[in-house]
């Protein structure tokens, strides 16, 4: 694995419990917004539980080259308000 990567997993470690907002490339030109709390860390996945006010399903996950590769955002509250 890339340094890179487990740079991310590092800093996505951190962040266990925090609420967050993902910011996802859904096609051409196209970008939805989901907001939940970050559950957990596997090696090659993070998984994100959703708001079920706001979506049809209660978990969601990603790969760190989601991050790396810019697919996807990530904006933690916490960041936010600083």
């Amino acid at each position: 694995m890339s340094s890179s990567i487990i740079t991310i997993k590092n800093k996505l470690d951190s962040h266990l419990g925090e609420s967050l907002t993902i910011v996802a490339q859904a096609g051409r030109k196209k970008i939805t917004k989901r907001r939940g709390v970050l559950k957990e860390t596997f090696p090659a996945v993070f998984v994100v539980e959703l708001d079920q006010d706001q979506n049809n399903f209660e978990h969601v996950s990603y790969s760190y080259t989601d991050l790396l590769t810019k697919n996807i955002a990530l904006e933690f509250d916490n960041e936010a308000e600083a």
